[in-house]
């Protein structure tokens, strides 16, 4: 008797039938829903910055330098982290960290449902903390936001569990292309970070919702590439050894920037105080750090500018990875609410920058953008999403080979040194550990006959109990279990 899984001609490379092509439309909706949320992020970012440090009702684009408030500037990542903790203990304790990790698990845990109050107040209080002066990007809010948006849509139609998981991400690799306007490196998060899986079932709705968002913001006349870059350098070993020592350095700066989060998270879970007074105190952190380097507060995209245009020495640089690095450490561990991927940029650039020259000889910028890149895909371990980001954040496609070079070295890095990322570190301490290698189920690949065993043994039914224990006690014993035959040999049972 043939069975349709026993007949060769009913096998597919891939079980996805039609319904992708509904899931794909639904996709559709979720990127102007995601694209929507992410302009309205910007926006409010925008203005909470005006508001905390200008005292204007304002959305022109001011710098956080330029402040008028002197030395009562410190105060105003206080109070920021202030209201982020009332927000956090009061409505949802969804909105702390950075985004990433908390769509992970709610992916892996949650059936990958997320309610209404993460959707309004995820991105609330990261304007709220950027605008504060808060050292964060706007991505890894907004990745949380846009999957929320998803994970609601999904919610209110008749899906699957793993429909909802791909609308989910749908929504945060739209989110992200609306920030960034970097689609590619949208779905490529999507595959190496959030759906566990490559298949076409998710594949094809996460790339519709992230090209979708791509065609709406530049339909709005929405910048991109954001940080223009056409600079370069002559292809050689010696440049490929460049290429490898900035990937080592960036995959070291990585393990280090990790370590410091979580050492900084430890330190307050130590503290006598409940954690909604946590942000509070990295907030004073991140206040003090700023009348040192006000350039290291805010999303800081005016710095990876100035990295990439070359005017940034090596001193300024310096100063920048190091308060930087402190305040986002500091402000991260307490528990508040932003991005990484921005922070990782600049503190990977500032580190390109000291080290430039050091290095063979290239553009300016050169390898402040190799560094930066490096640094992203070190830390988060995701280095085609790394690569793919650098190459469409500057329109240089001509960076590719040294990028890729640069992020694989950092991510050998980080792989052989640390035990998990940044992004699972904060999982793995809540109890699920998390298997980042994607395997081929053996199952769907092996035959039944592959595996049987052609000659059977059977027991016999008259063999006493005390006879048949110690035959499957026996050294020579190869299987668990036998059938159980009649003096004909027919089976009774196991």
């Amino acid at each position: 008797m043939k069975t349709p899984h026993s007949n060769p001609e009913h096998l597919r490379d891939f079980t996805t039938d039609a319904r992708v092509l509904l899931v794909a439309a639904i996709a559709v909706v979720v990127a102007t829903a995601g694209l929507v949320a992410g302009i309205a992020l910007l926006k409010l970012i925008r203005l909470a910055t005006n508001i905390a440090y200008f005292g204007q009702f304002s959305l022109a684009d001011l710098k956080l330098e330029d402040t008028p408030l002197g030395l009562a500037a410190v105060i105003v990542p206080v109070i920021g982290a202030l209201i982020i903790g009332l927000m956090a203990r009061f409505g949802s304790e969804k909105i702390r960290g950075h985004g990433i990790p908390e769509a992970i698990e709610a992916i892996l845990l949650g059936r990958s449902k997320l309610d209404a109050k993460v959707a309004i107040l995820k991105p609330l209080s990261s304007a709220i903390s950027i605008g504060s002066g808060g050292p964060f990007g706007a991505e890894g809010p907004i990745i949380m936001t846009g999957g929320a948006i998803g994970s609601l849509i999904a919610q209110m139609l008749p899906v699957s569990d793993n429909e909802r998981k791909t609308l989910l991400v749908a929504g945060a690799a739209a989110g992200m292309t609306t920030v960034f306007g970097t689609p590619i490196a949208a779905i490529m998060l999507a595959v190496e970070l959030l759906l566990f899986e490559w298949t076409p079932r998710s594949f094809i709705p996460v790339a519709v919702a992230a090209v979708i968002a791509e065609v709406e913001r530049t339909m709005l006349h929405l910048p991109g590439p954001i940080f223009p870059f056409q600079g370069g350098m002559e292809v050689s070993f010696v440049g490929l050894a460049g290429w490898v020592a900035i990937g080592v350095c960036a995959g070291l700066l990585s393990g280090l920037l990790t370590q410091m989060v979580y050492a900084c998270e430890d330190g307050f879970q130590k503290l006598p105080i409940h954690w909604m007074w946590w942000p509070m105190l990295g907030g004073l952190v991140v206040g003090i750090g700023g009348l040192i380097e006000p350039h290291a507060l805010g999303v800081g995209y005016d710095n990876i500018t100035d990295m990439l245009d070359g005017r940034t020495v090596a001193t300024a640089a310096l100063l920048l990875l190091v308060v930087k690095a402190i305040i986002w450490s500091a402000a991260l561990g307490s528990g508040t609410s932003g991005g990484v991927l921005a922070p990782l940029l600049i503190m990977g650039g500032a580190m390109g920058a000291v080290l430039a020259g050091v290095l063979p000889a290239a553009d300016p910028g050169f390898w402040a953008l190799l560094a930066m890149a490096a640094t992203m895909g070190g830390t988060m371990r995701a280095p085609l999403t790394a690569t793919f980001f650098a190459v469409e954040l500057t329109g240089n496609t001509h960076m590719l080979v040294p990028l890729i070079a640069a992020c694989a070295a950092a991510h050998a890095v980080t792989v052989l040194l640390m035990k998990r990322s940044i992004l699972t570190e904060k999982i793995a301490r809540r109890g699920h550990h998390l298997v980042r290698e994607y395997r081929v189920d053996p199952f769907a690949l092996t035959r039944v006959r592959e595996v049987m065993t052609p000659q059977v043994e059977s027991v016999p039914a008259t063999m006493t109990l005390h006879g048949a224990a110690a035959f499957l006690t026996a050294p020579e014993t190869r299987h668990p279990s036998f059938p159980v035959v009649d003096e004909h040999g027919h089976v009774l049972g196991l």
